[in-house]
């Protein structure tokens, strides 16, 4: 693709919303009507209403220069800002789910039953040395930079699928967020912290009700404090993690809908390049005590479900 083609203007431009467009505005409306009806439990509300109308604000703003030169480069920017508004969406999710009665005691039991012990309580006792700490956080760190890989290379390389890659990308995050909205699963970094690690090495989890809709304490995350990735692992749970979204795993999810991605579009060397990133971003989530193994078992069976249904939709709702 050359810099001709990205200022290219198209020849029949979309007049309305593009279909990841329309997907936030949905998300957020849905989100919306839910503050509505639970306006006085919300802790932050004025907040989590402001942000909403900055968003409209800025997808106006984006369809506006889109609408003054539309080409590639401008339909990018409107795809790209409500992909990184991924971000400001999750932590969202917080502030609804912590109105309802936390689970985690029950995935803690489910997790016992099926595996006799806590993985995440064991995988860093039993593989602690630092090399291992900081391939394990390089594969976590990873997670972000390969949602923007594989997005840069269909629009690079395969544009023809790039509106649909997005699609799926981001129709797959804003259901993960409403399944996180409605199961509040914090996690064992969370969990394990609330209820002590005596009692969950004695196989004791205690319902803890409501205790997360007031505390964000989680357990320091393990690994090689003085590491390069793990310190980037520590910054961005500082930055914007809450104990919500354990249940399905997304980074699972999201990542496993990637590589399927890159598998239908036919790159085996770009796959080839992403799996080791993929296998230790897999066995990071419950290494650093992000998520139960079921989780991620979780994340790898709603990844697929999501993908096809998501893959094979677009084609009904694409601009």
């Amino acid at each position: 693709m050359t810099i001709k083609t990205l200022f290219a203007k198209e020849s029949n431009p979309r007049r309305g919303l593009l279909t990841v467009e329309k997907l936030a505005m949905g998300y957020l409306l849905l989100t919306l009507l839910l503050m509505l009806f639970t306006y006085t439990k919300l802790h932050n509300p004025e907040s989590m209403l402001f942000g909403r109308v900055r968003i409209v604000a800025m997808t106006f703003a984006l369809w506006l220069v889109y609408r003054m030169h539309p080409c590639r480069l401008t339909r990018f920017a409107r795809i790209g800002a409500q992909m990184a508004l991924l971000s400001w969406w999750y932590p969202d999710t917080y502030e609804f789910n912590r109105m309802f009665p936390n689970l985690d005691h029950i995935f803690a039991t489910w997790e016992q039953q099926l595996f006799g012990f806590q993985p995440s309580l064991v995988f860093y006792t039993a593989f602690s040395h630092p090399v291992v700490s900081e391939l394990m956080d390089l594969g976590y760190a990873s997670y972000f930079p390969m949602i923007a890989i594989v997005t840069l290379y269909h629009f690079f390389w395969k544009y023809e699928e790039f509106n649909r890659a997005t699609f799926v990308i981001m129709a797959s995050f804003f259901t993960y967020y409403i399944l996180y909205i409605a199961i509040p699963v914090a996690g064992p970094q969370y969990y394990y912290h609330a209820v002590g690690l005596d009692a969950i090495a004695h196989g004791t989890f205690p319902n803890v009700a409501d205790w997360f809709a007031t505390h964000q304490e989680s357990l320091p995350s393990p690994g090689c404090t003085d590491g390069f990735f793990h310190q980037m692992v520590v910054n961005a749970h500082n930055a914007g993690e809450r104990p919500t979204a354990a249940f399905p795993s997304s980074h699972v999810g999201v990542s496993t809908i990637l590589m399927l991605l890159v598998w239908h579009a036919g790159n085996r060397r770009l796959l080839l390049f992403l799996a080791p990133f993929y296998v230790l971003l897999c066995l990071s989530t419950v290494y650093i005590y992000a998520h139960y193994a079921i989780d991620v078992l979780g994340g790898w069976i709603s990844a697929i479900m999501f993908f096809y249904a998501f893959y094979y939709l677009y084609p009904y709702v694409k601009d």
